[in-house]
């Protein structure tokens, strides 16, 4: 006998909601979405349309208020809200998944983790970008020796967009927790705290280039990890021409990938898992290459498989934890390390210093 569904509430429904959060829990076997939380009438009937058996709500108080009917609140709205929400979640008893970053600070992530362990609740982070197909790949070559002791991890998540959009994630108002060192930072940071482990120093450049623009669009951050490996991570708006996503050198070899994950397209494009045939996959010619003192742009090396992107993964593992049959696929304490590194690279770019952490 099937088991009934985790009934999932789901805040938000912009580019978070509707785009990542929504179609991963529909196709997550264990877990049903039942409300959709947007003042918006628009995005309420975008969410009817595509989900025709899913509730929705006006306010979170709404959501709360039904508490006992839900099983798991998803928190994909503003990053400002991403605390009052987590927190009123909790207290009503429910456990949370919390759109990256969790918070604006290291100390109020904290809080939310000794809260949630208060009430012997999951409280987890949608840390998404750890399912990459590159970040998989990437990860298995370290574990297999393939690169022999890393050395230098660089890492670059560039974009190319002269013109702002506007809106929260744009705004220079720090309460907003906008910028790109939180947005696109939150996942370089977090992948290269995964592969290399803490870091000890952090060094930071963060700019305004474009004209309108109210907060960074181009930052670099240098991390010293405490194994003595180098991570230089990139965050861009202003890139004309994009750089590897990865280029990771070792004692024995090198990996170098261009590229995105071609999850984010498939699903602003509506494609779903389950029904795509090939999910998360990329064509050949995207691969990345290894080799030692040769270049990869002259077909120099040798072409590495890249595994299969999988989002899904993510809320597989949430709904295992839900039910006791695994561990939180992201603590908000792996989100606070993350964090306290952030608020590091903001420091040292204001300050112009190398902050030790």
């Amino acid at each position: 006998m099937t088991a009934t569904p985790l009934r999932v509430g789901l805040i938000g429904y912009g580019l978070a909601g509707s785009v990542f959060h929504a179609p991963l829990i529909a196709a997550t076997e264990g877990l049903a979405l039942d409300t959709v939380v947007t003042s918006n009438p628009e995005r309420q009937e975008q969410a009817r349309s595509e989900f025709p058996d899913v509730r929705t709500a006006a306010t979170p108080e709404e959501l709360f208020d039904r508490a006992d009917r839900l099983d798991l609140v998803v928190i994909a709205s503003p990053n400002k809200t991403h605390v009052p929400l987590a927190t009123a979640a909790l207290k009503a008893g429910l456990p949370v998944v919390v759109d990256k970053p969790v918070a604006g600070t290291a100390a109020e992530a904290r809080d939310l983790a000794a809260l949630a362990e208060e009430r012997g609740l999951l409280l987890s982070v949608f840390q998404n970008r750890r399912w990459d197909n590159d970040f998989l790949t990437l990860r298995k070559l370290l574990q297999d020796g393939e690169l022999g002791d890393a050395w230098r991890f660089e890492s670059r998540f560039e974009r190319w967009r002269p013109q702002p959009k506007g809106g929260w994630r744009e705004s220079g108002d720090p309460a907003e927790i906008g910028g790109l060192l939180y947005d696109l930072g939150s996942h370089v940071v977090d992948q290269a705290l995964v592969l290399f482990g803490p870091v000890t120093e952090v060094y930071a450049e963060s700019v305004v280039r474009r004209p309108g623009a109210e907060t960074d669009d181009d930052t670099f951050i240098a991390l010293t990890h405490a194994t003595g490996v180098r991570s230089h991570l990139y965050v861009s708006a202003t890139a004309a021409q994009l750089g590897p996503r990865f280029r990771v050198l070792g004692s024995r070899a090198g990996y170098v990938k261009y590229g995105l994950d071609p999850q984010e397209a498939a699903l602003r494009e509506g494609d779903r898992p389950g029904t795509t045939p090939d999910w998360g996959t990329e064509d050949a010619s995207l691969w990345g290459r290894i080799g030692s003192g040769e270049s990869p742009l002259t077909g120099g090396g040798t072409a590495v498989p890249t595994l299969p992107g999988d989002y899904p993964a993510y809320y597989t593992a949430v709904a295992r934890a839900l039910t006791g049959a695994g561990p939180n696929p992201v603590t908000a304490l792996e989100a606070a390390a993350a964090l306290d590194v952030l608020e590091a690279a903001r420091r040292s770019a204001r300050d112009k210093v190398t902050v030790t952490l």
